[in-house]
This record gives C-alpha cells, structure tokens and sequence, in this order.
C-alpha cells in the first residue's frame, strides 16, 4: 500500500481513503529508513501502520494506564492518565497531519510511543531516576522510550525490541516540547525532525496545555477566577460564552477548556501552512534541513501559551498538593532503586540476567521505570516498608 504525493499546496488534503494524496513535503514509505532486522512487507499495511500496531500492542503501552499524567490515576474517574493523554496527542495530531497532508500513519505511531518511556508518578519519577543515574549515564524519558522499542520490548524470538522503521524512532529520538529534550547520538543533529514528527511534539503541547488545565478546574486546585489575567483564557471564555450564553458554569467552563485546545490547533494550522509556503517547502529534505521548524505557533499565540504554561508550572505542577506527591513519589523511587542496589536477588530473573553486560544501575533502571504508579508502590511497601 503506498500514498501519492500530490503537488506542493500548503491548502488541506480532503480524501481521506487508502490510496489518498500526500503533500510533497509528507513522508512517504520510501522514506520510511530500514528497519534494524529486515522483514517482508506487509500485503496490506503500510510500514507506518505495522509500528503504530507493534506499538499498541507492546506491553509498555498497556502500562501507561496506571502512569501519572499530572493527577495520580484513578483517584478520580476523570482525571487524564499518560494512556489517555496518549490516545488525545494521537487524536489532535492525526487531525492537523490530515488537514496539512501529511502521513497520518506516521503521525499516529509516533505519537501513541512518545511517552512509553515514561516512568511512575509523572516528572518526579523522571527526576528521582536521572539523580540516581547521574553517574551512570543518566534518565531521560526519551531517550528511555527509544529503548523501550529498540529493546525492552521483546515480543519476537529471533530478535529484541519492536523493530521499528527509521523514521519512527529518530521522531521518537527528536520529541521534544518544554519538558522534553532530544538526547540522541544515532541521528545527524544537523536535521529537524520529519514534518509529521514536529506536528506531534505541539500536539503534545496542545493536548498537556489545555487538559491538565481541564483537570486543574475539575479538582478545584483552581476557579476559573484564577485564570482571568491569562490572554488565550480570556480568549476562550469569550467562546464559551459566545457558543453557550445560557449554559451552566459547568458547561462554559468545559467549553472554555476546548477553546483553548481548538485556538491553539487552529493558530498552529494557519502558521504551518504559511511557513511551508514561504520556504518552499517541496519535499522531506527540505523540510529537515530549513533551518527552522516548520510546525509552529504564531508569534502571538507561542506568547500565549507560554504564559498559561507558566502559570500551570507555578499553580499546578509544583504548588501544593502536587508537590507534596512529588516529594513522596521522589523519595519512594529512590528508596525501592536503593533496595535493588543492595539486594538484585529482589528484581526478576530476566532482569538479573543483563546485569553483567548492562549493569546493575541501568538494569535496575530499567525495571523501575517501566513500573506503573500502583506496581511501584506496591513493591515499596513489600521491600521497604
């Protein structure tokens, strides 16, 4: 199954079906890079949508439903978790990559991997594994999600990992939003990303921003009174109220969540479209070696975001309750690596036995970080405790 380039446009591509247009500067199989361990093609998937279904089907996916997003999981039915976060960065992102004519298979295995690599209770559990490797070539949650597929994933006999098509992993190796830095040696650092990877990592952007804002308001940590200094707040509460004059609070204030996400995939759509028709962008190359990134924010709306992301920093993310858990979740991590440390015998035998080639701090790693919220405290509370 292959996808024609259609000729350059920046305006959207509406034919939707198998065989539909891409734009020239869209990612095509041919494009697609070796796999490490070559395979025969599939009759009827594409490369892209093989990874996208290896990805799903990997174990490491399932997990990312007991994993923090920002609000512990399950405490509350409604908060996001990282798999439901996951499915929403998936979701926008296939959205914008149709509208630009980009590869939606692409787009969608990139973003349903980029954050397998993240281990229990959010950041702070990133945080507490890059102290304790410091002297052992740290944690990054990228770099640890490229390792999820290349080897951790061992579903196959003849092989380790999920095998995945070049250009999946270097979007994976190249993710990057505030909280995320690109750490890889294998990619040529002189490149961008692939368009369909640039459009993930602000996808990411718009679907964190405007729901842990959702959940923020769900909980009550803040009233929408505590937002109304914020500019793409007061932008969309102006659309809330417009769309509902009648509604409930309840309502609007759903509403104004989903104006948040729709003026930033909107702005992002309209300065894409304009970046790709002032460079010329005509093709993959082009778009890796311009210089600059083609997927953006406006200028304005870039300015917007930053401030409500600011103020999630400083109202959310580190304030209170949630820095409470993140000291907690901090010092059990650090407590059950320590453990594991003293005593391997604790961790499993198909850990145990890459101890001598890997070491016992990478392999303990490891472990640790493919643990879900619950798993991880349970193991605390059996071995130090």
């Amino acid at each position: 199954m292959t996808h024609n380039r259609a000729a350059f446009s920046p305006q959207p591509t509406h034919d939707a079906g198998p065989g539909r247009s891409l734009a020239d500067c869209a990612v095509t199989e041919a494009d697609a890079g070796r796999r490490a361990v070559a395979q025969p093609e599939h009759s009827y998937r594409t490369c892209f949508q093989r990874d996208r279904d290896r990805i799903v089907h990997c174990s490491a996916f399932r997990r990312l439903d007991f994993k923090t997003q920002v609000f512990v999981p399950h405490e509350h039915d409604h908060y996001r978790t990282r798999l439901t976060h996951t499915l929403e960065v998936a979701q926008i992102a296939r959205t914008l990559g149709r509208a630009l004519g980009l590869n939606e298979d692409l787009i969608e295995a990139v973003a349903l991997a980029h954050d397998l690599g993240h281990p229990p209770f959010g950041h702070a559990g990133e945080a507490a594994l890059d102290e304790l490797m410091a002297e052992h070539g740290g944690f990054e949650h990228n770099r640890q999600s490229l390792r999820v597929v290349d080897y951790l994933e061992h579903p196959y006999p003849q092989f380790r990992g999920l095998n995945l098509t070049r250009v999946v992993r270097e979007c994976l190796a190249r993710h990057e939003t505030r909280y995320d830095t690109p750490a890889s040696d294998e990619f040529d650092a002189a490149l961008l990303a692939p368009l369909e990877g640039q459009l993930v990592d602000l996808a990411d952007e718009i679907a964190y921003t405007s729901a842990d804002l959702e959940d923020a308001l769900s909980a009550q940590w803040l009233t929408a009174a505590d937002l109304e200094s914020l500019g793409l707040w007061q932008l969309a509460w102006h659309r809330a109220e417009n769309d509902a004059p009648g509604a409930r609070f309840f309502h609007k204030r759903i509403r104004a969540c989903k104006a948040v996400l729709s003026a930033m995939a909107d702005d992002l759509l309209a300065r894409t479209r304009e970046n790709l028709t002032e460079l010329r962008i005509d093709s993959p190359a082009a778009a890796r070696s311009a210089g600059r990134k083609c997927v953006s924010f406006s200028t304005a709306m870039r300015a917007q975001v930053d401030e409500l992301q600011d103020f999630l920093l400083r109202e959310v993310y580190t304030s209170g309750p949630n820095a409470e858990k993140e000291r907690a979740a901090h010092a059990m991590i650090s407590q059950l690596f320590k453990a594991y440390l003293a005593d391997p015998d604790r961790l499993p035998g198909r850990y145990r036995k890459r101890i001598e080639t890997q070491g016992l701090h990478r392999v303990t790693c490891d472990y640790i970080a493919g643990m879900t919220d619950r798993f991880c405290q349970g193991a605390h509370a059996a071995i130090c405790e």
